[in-house]
């Protein structure tokens, strides 16, 4: 099937293109950039639009896995495909919903509203490997176990290696180097949620540079707003900066909302996360359940933390100088860090990618294209994916039109899942899977593997 889209002005960072242009898809790949109108069994008009390929989220956390039924429950896949995500990377912060093999062989086995990859996530395995207690160590045979694990994750296509080293206090440097030995020599990462943050973020991110000196491999430190986001972020950068111009493969990602969100029972708010933050309780808004809507005092949040420790929170404390610093950084990418359960959660699940094309492309903070390059070509670098994140001849057919005078983020911390304005099309491996807000194939994404 050919499809062309016409009258668009084609963005792709990777290629350094930039010009009105018609792009011809054929049979799930780019055919050509050409200047006249072949003739296409679908033609789409994207006159006075865009036209870039499909954004690519680095670090968001998959929809979960129903055993009942054995499929996979999309919801915050299906958020994804309304920002213009077309390539999701889930499996961050050291968890998995399900094992990453089984999630990667539903995806090719039904489908879903986006292409997914993951990270094999740390703590997932651990758990699996037989060790419970985050806050303890981990013996010499959990250890092998989980090392194994990871190597059969990374065996069957995960990109990486994914630790949430704030959320299992009892991992150690031997722990990490073990797990992650798989990516050694094979062109694959390791992310990580560091240990702490705030005024301690920068021992917390050089433990993370040790682990990627003992491997020598890429590094990625995750979602640097909501943890150098507290008066940090001038001398975070420059440290990364420091590493990267001495030859480490050190990046980071971000997105432009300045509250984070996580479970409730989770160790970010073991005792003494206020003193850290300098705030109260009331920073704690609730996403989920029966206090939801709410801002926490002492006895909802101890409530919550004793009786419903999943519940997620959004918590409103990082500094919007420090976020937008990060976000505007040429080491930084744009990612959602997005975490839903049946829609509800934090609004950059759903609006993270429009957001910033509203808020800092047409401002004038950023130019178009090094914001595109953010969401597409340099993602797709991180990946080793030659084949998305550009719209050369013969890559993907992942493409977004959409309206930079008009495209809105809608998602709030009321409504987390609202959909946003402005996006035109969605092509998903050449075929339409969103036209004008509305989701016309829900199915076309498939597993992407390393």
């Amino acid at each position: 099937m050919r499809t062309l889209i016409k009258n668009g002005t084609i963005v792709d960072p990777a290629s350094r293109v930039h010009a009105r242009n018609n792009l011809l898809l054929e049979d799930g790949r780019v055919l050509a950039t050409v200047q006249d109108e072949p003739e296409a069994d679908v033609v789409l008009d994207a006159a006075g639009k865009y036209v870039c390929p499909g954004f690519i989220d680095l670090h968001m956390h998959e929809d979960p896995y129903d055993p009942q039924q054995d499929r996979l429950v999309p919801s915050i896949m299906t958020s994804m495909l309304r920002m213009g995500v077309t390539t999701a990377i889930g499996g961050n912060c050291g968890i998995n919903t399900v094992s990453p093999i089984k999630y990667l062989e539903l995806m090719d086995r039904d489908g879903g509203p986006v292409n997914m990859g993951l990270l094999a996530g740390h703590t997932f395995l651990r758990e699996q490997a037989g060790h419970q207690d985050k806050y303890t160590a981990v013996t010499p045979d959990e250890l092998e176990r989980t090392a194994r694990l990871a190597d059969q994750a990374l065996e069957a296509g995960c990109f990486g290696v994914s630790f949430g080293i704030r959320y299992v206090p009892g991992i150690t440097m031997e722990e990490m180097v073990t797990t992650a030995r798989g990516c050694r020599g094979s062109n694959r990462f390791i992310a990580a949620h560091v240990r702490d943050d705030a005024e301690h973020i920068f021992s917390a991110v050089q433990e993370l540079i040790d682990v990627g000196r003992a491997l020598d491999i890429p590094v990625q430190n995750s979602h640097v707003g909501s943890m150098g986001g507290f008066g940090q972020m001038e001398r975070l950068l420059a440290m990364m900066d420091t590493c990267r111009a001495n030859g480490m493969d050190l990046a980071g990602d971000c997105y432009p909302y300045y509250a984070f969100s996580t479970r409730i029972g989770e160790t970010t708010y073991d005792e003494g996360f206020l003193e850290r933050y300098q705030a109260d309780y009331s920073v704690i808004e609730v996403c989920e359940g029966p206090y939801q809507g709410q801002r926490c005092n002492e006895e909802i949040f101890r409530w919550l933390r004793r009786e419903a420790p999943r519940t997620i929170t959004v918590c409103h404390v990082m500094k919007p100088e420090d976020v937008d610093l990060a976000l505007l950084h040429p080491n930084i990418l744009l990612a959602s860090d997005g975490l839903m359960d049946n829609g509800q959660g934090h609004p950059r699940a759903a609006g993270t990618f429009p957001r910033f094309l509203a808020q800092y492309v047409r401002t004038g903070r950023i130019s178009l294209d090094d914001a595109i390059a953010k969401m597409t070509a340099l993602p797709a670098a991180r990946l080793g994916l030659t084949n998305k994140g550009t719209l050369r001849r013969g890559a993907d057919a992942d493409v977004v039109v959409f309206d930079l005078e008009r495209i809105q983020d809608r998602a709030s911390f009321d409504q987390p899942n609202a959909a946003p304005e402005g996006l035109d099309y969605v092509l998903i491996n050449g075929e339409v899977a969103m036209d004008h807000g509305r989701i016309v194939r829900a199915g076309l994404g498939r597993s992407v593997r390393k």
